[in-house]
């Protein structure tokens, strides 16, 4: 492991000191994000389908997924579809094994139909989706992989991942802003307030300026007067939850395209808590990093970690792997300010064997470099020795890609 292991050490200001952050989270009912979260349930749940029938996860790659937007007609005290939001998931998976079938495409309905049902709460999936099964095998050489024999897969593609800790506080903010208001105990006190949350927060010096974007639900909402009294609400209530937080000042935009005197067309409602019922698509990959934020201070990867198979495929192992290494790096080695971690696979080459593991360290003042290069080249070694407990966890769904 050593040969392919650099560490650099430097004095860069860390991501809390410089002069401006910006950070996005999509919540719960953006379309990006529901692309994101159901691509995944779809590849756990056939990994334990094919666990269960094979004992181990066969090849596929749930990973290309497009929420087409339907169309509605609404206005204040409710509206109609008119034409369904329309799911398309495609790429790739194993239908037969030997004589024996897979039911992929029930399996794909099944948990469609069980996340929108768990987290989406008017979405009637009968009137309001489409689901469009767009999967096909594999090519066979990719396919083969799943066949050779050794302890761990090979990778089944040449692909770089990064991972940094630990999360500034203005990340920690945007990330539970969103689950601020999606929470069960802000919709039992704001029931009108729909899920496609989307939080956007730039820090300047100590100051946070966040704007927030949350549509209200049309059937709660008898008339304009009443659509703005009802967002002061939730806006005051999210002020409050915010003047907990450690800056300076904090300024609150909450629906910022809003007009009055024009009616519903000046004011953001929704029928089903998703702008993807009119308004806007989403797709895999252009949602949160695994992290749950979008950091644009940040390295990032290109990979879309959602619904690739857990026990080969880099582009989700790597990138969940890189985010839990430097966690456990900033956690363990004295005097780290921030972290980050790269890794680059080669395909065909053994998933714990990296092509190059590339760690990025920003002093503090009790860091020693002669003692910490010891402790990280003991970490990264552990993580890679438990490399197949890992993907045993990532094809139950235990780390979140989302």
């Amino acid at each position: 492991m050593a040969q392919r292991l650099t560490i650099e050490v430097v004095n860069d200001l860390p991501i809390s000191d410089c002069a401006v952050e910006i950070v996005e989270r999509k919540g719960v009912g953006h379309p990006d994000y529901i692309c994101d979260a159901v691509t995944d349930r779809i590849s756990v749940a056939l990994s334990r389908e094919y666990i269960k029938r094979f004992g181990r996860v066969l090849h596929h790659n749930i990973d290309k997924g497009l929420l087409s937007a339907g169309s509605v007609k609404k206005g204040f005290g409710g509206g109609r579809v008119v034409r369904p939001m329309e799911f398309t998931i495609g790429d790739r998976a194993v239908f037969k094994a030997g004589r024996v079938k897979i039911p992929v495409e029930e399996i794909v309905n099944d948990a469609v139909g069980g996340w929108f049902k768990e987290n989406l709460r008017h979405v009637d999936i009968d009137k309001s989706l489409r689901t469009r099964i767009a999967l096909a095998p594999g090519s066979a050489e990719l396919t083969a992989i799943f066949n050779r024999k050794g302890r761990l897969l090979g990778a089944n593609d040449t692909s770089a991942s990064v991972g940094y800790a630990p999360l500034t506080t203005t990340e920690k903010t945007v990330f539970e802003t969103e689950r601020f208001l999606n929470s069960p105990a802000f919709k039992l006190r704001f029931p009108e307030s729909g899920e496609d949350v989307k939080v956007m927060g730039i820090r300047t010096g100590k100051g946070l300026d966040i704007t927030v974007a949350c549509p209200l639900y049309a059937s709660l909402v008898r008339n304009e007067k009443e659509y703005f009294q009802r967002k002061a609400a939730v806006k005051s209530a999210l002020a409050v939850f915010l003047n907990e937080t450690p800056f300076k000042k904090v300024t609150v935009n909450f629906n910022a395209l809003d007009k009055k005197g024009i009616g519903a067309s000046g004011v953001y409602l929704t029928l089903t808590g998703t702008s993807a019922e009119d308004a806007d698509s989403g797709e895999v990959g252009r949602g949160n990093r695994v992290n749950g934020v979008i950091s644009l201070n940040r390295p990032m990867g290109t990979e879309a970690a959602a619904g690739k198979n857990p026990v080969s495929h880099v582009g989700k192992i790597y990138t969940v792997l890189s985010h839990r290494m430097a966690a456990e790096l900033y956690e363990r080695v004295d005097g780290i300010r921030e972290v980050y971690v790269w890794l680059l696979s080669q395909i065909g080459s053994p998933i714990d064997r990296p092509k190059r593991i590339y760690v990025k360290i920003i002093q503090g003042r009790r860091f020693n470099k002669k003692t910490a290069g010891k402790a990280v080249a003991l970490i990264i070694e552990e993580f890679m020795s438990g490399l197949g407990a890992f993907t045993g966890e990532l094809s139950r769904g235990e780390h979140p890609v989302c």
